[in-house]
């Protein structure tokens, strides 16, 4: 009997520039945000994204961001993280990307049958050692069950903009120079899109 045949190995459905896709997806929602962010080079160990105040003049920390991906619409909506890696990063960001079905519900159709828009995730560093489960092979962070609606989205990502302090991006009044100002967390915590979803018109809605 073949070394195949006794002992296969699992098949993993892997697509890198998709993976390497969602680095560039986070960046472009923190760009969107006014943070100034650089990518990581390759292979960099712990973190993706560097984020810092997009001011020159302003001497302040950086924030470093691990990206994770999950390809599946139908996933676990759980991502593996190395224990060792969590002392590297300040957040997390889990891109769920929604490609299409990969896995109990591709039987019923193509995988484009479950394409939607992509979810995104911001979580500090202590969220993902709380629920970190190292006690499995892939040291695994799941979210199915978990209240999460606080980190997604603009929210999520609004959490890099507190901690490095930048205002929001507003228009400029005359004579004012560049905006500097922080709204209040209760406003932060309200997205755009909270606004104009709030008479139900919205088409995400």
């Amino acid at each position: 009997m073949s070394m195949s045949q006794s002992d296969p190995k699992r098949s993993f459905t892997r697509f890198p520039l998709v993976s390497l896709g969602a680095e560039y997806l986070v960046m472009g929602h923190l760009l969107r945000r006014n943070i100034l962010t650089y990518k990581a080079p390759p292979n960099n160990e712990g973190y993706d994204l560097i984020c810092i105040h997009p001011d020159p003049r302003v001497a302040g920390r950086q924030v470093r961001v691990q990206v994770k991906s999950r390809l599946a619409t139908d996933s676990d909506r759980g991502f593996p993280v190395k224990e060792r890696t969590i002392a590297a990063f300040d957040f997390l960001v889990v891109a769920f990307l929604n490609v299409g079905y990969f896995f109990g519900k591709s039987k019923n159709g193509p995988p484009e049958a479950g394409r939607c828009d992509p979810e995104f995730f911001t979580f500090p560093a202590a969220f993902i050692r709380e629920h970190h489960n190292a006690t499995s092979s892939w040291e695994k962070v799941r979210t199915r069950g978990l209240d999460i609606e606080s980190y997604r989205g603009d929210r999520g990502f609004e959490q890099v903009a507190q901690l490095l302090e930048i205002a929001y991006p507003s228009q400029v009044k005359s004579g004012e120079g560049v905006n500097t100002r922080m709204e209040p967390a209760g406003m932060m915590a309200r997205t755009s899109c909270d606004r104009c979803c709030a008479g139900g018109s919205c088409a995400r809605r």
